[in-house]
């Protein structure tokens, strides 16, 4: 075994970093044995030094995180900063300086991954990112590896734990958003701002990292068609629960049945309560993969959190020491498809339509008329009435979501439609 430790700089101490090098601490000689060298923390790079951070020797602490990427003697630079600045700047000095990296950063390798995957690979050098997807799930590595012999068709999945954990709780419990949201907030699920959860910006970079991985392409966070999950009501999951349905936020990730393209997307859809994704409660994920030769198999945990999000970093880190070791490098970028990205008006999905409308005959031949004049089949309909006024439920059959938003426009127009209360894609059948 080699005596000399691999000496790893820290970049950021917040609540993973710290929990990183706390489990680095405690569990040293472990980490020495699965890796066949010592691990040493040489140097902690944060923004506000004066802030007390237990169990990490002070000296370690600096302000200047490019002097300690620079100073030549670090293996392994683990990036939990966040953002896209500096951490894209410290993770290309690091390339430059000869350090692998491990990174939890989803928003940048959605955007630049393609950039960074380049420079690792000029330098000869490791850029893992397991905690960037799903917290402790293993994941990327699976996919990245495991299932590299195989044809990833379709990854479905709940990625982001505070929107799943307010979902649930407005199912379970009835309660309205707003009032679901608070106490996700008062648990700690939930930023002060959650605007990158609950309008799915978490949710489309981690769907964009997937993609690229799935399916052999470069997907950006540009690319994954996004909608958000305030408007959600109490009033479309009874819709839903009459269905025999609940209401996640996924990310779906899908190749074209003829192989030329793929589909990048996060929304919230209704799903059968007998799909595998729909038992996924409080603030858990979980992705459903579809592949080829493997069939369909299920990775669940918990997808946000110090230690969750930690032991996947650490997962990272015992892989690229290891690599170090043997001056090897593990799986690079696979973009080797160059497939084009769909826009979503080329996604063939389902809609539950709830339409305010005039409670008088003829209105529900007038809707249908609408329907068939863009070309979408209904599946069911239900209307429920009185005092001059009605609720209209359609469910259609599978369409190009162009046509569907066609026909929720043109139905908009129609002088016995009050109003559309609300409009969901139905998933997962």
């Amino acid at each position: 075994m080699r005596t000399r430790p691999l000496k790893v700089a820290l970049l950021g101490c917040g609540v993973v970093g710290s929990e990183v090098a706390r489990i680095m601490t405690t569990h040293a000689d472990d980490l020495t044995a699965r890796i066949g060298a010592p691990v040493e923390l040489a140097g902690v790079a944060v923004r506000r030094p004066s802030k007390v951070r237990e169990g990490i020797d002070p000296a370690l602490i600096t302000t200047d995180a490019t002097a300690l990427l620079k100073r030549g003697d670090i293996d392994v630079a683990i990036e939990v900063i966040g953002g896209i600045e500096p951490a894209r700047t410290l993770i290309t000095t690091a390339f430059e300086h000869g350090i692998s990296v491990v990174s939890a950063n989803k928003a940048l390798l959605a955007q630049d991954g393609a950039a960074l995957h380049a420079a690792a690979e000029q330098h000869g050098l490791d850029l893992y990112y397991e905690a960037a997807v799903a917290g402790a799930i293993p994941l990327v590595r699976p996919m990245r590896e495991s299932l590299a012999g195989d044809k990833i068709n379709r990854v479905m999945g709940i990625v982001n734990g505070t929107t799943n954990f307010i979902l649930d709780k407005m199912d379970s419990t009835g309660a309205g958003y707003q009032e679901a949201l608070d106490e996700a907030t008062a648990l700690g699920y939930a930023e002060a701002d959650p605007t990158a959860d609950v309008e799915g910006y978490d949710a489309a970079a981690k769907a964009a990292i997937l993609a690229g991985i799935a399916f052999h392409t470069r997907v950006r966070l540009d690319d994954v068609y996004r909608e958000g999950m305030t408007e959600v009501s109490a009033a479309d999951f009874a819709s839903a629960k009459r269905m025999g349905c609940t209401i996640k936020l996924l990310a779906i990730l899908e190749r074209a049945a003829d192989g030329q393209s793929v589909t990048a997307r996060v929304h919230p859809a209704m799903i059968p309560l007998s799909h595998p994704l729909a038992s996924v409660r409080e603030a858990y994920n979980a992705v459903f993969v579809e592949a080829e030769a493997a069939g369909q198999l299920m990775f669940y945990g918990p997808g946000a959190g110090g230690s969750p999000t930690a032991s996947a970093v650490l997962g990272d880190l015992v892989a690229v020491c290891r690599n170090k070791l043997t001056e090897a490098t593990g799986p690079g970028e696979s973009a080797y498809t160059q497939l084009p990205v769909s826009p979503m008006g080329d996604v063939v999905t389902r809609y539950h339509i709830s339409l305010d409308v005039a409670d008088k005959p003829g209105v529900l031949a007038q809707v249908a008329t609408t329907f068939a004049e863009h070309g979408v089949s209904i599946d069911t309909v239900r209307q429920q009435g009185k005092d001059g006024e009605a609720s209209l439920v359609v469910v259609t059959h599978r369409a190009p979501d162009a046509a569907l938003s066609g026909t929720v426009e043109a139905l908009r127009k129609l002088d016995t439609v009050r109003g559309v209360a609300s409009i969901m894609r139905v998933e997962g059948e």
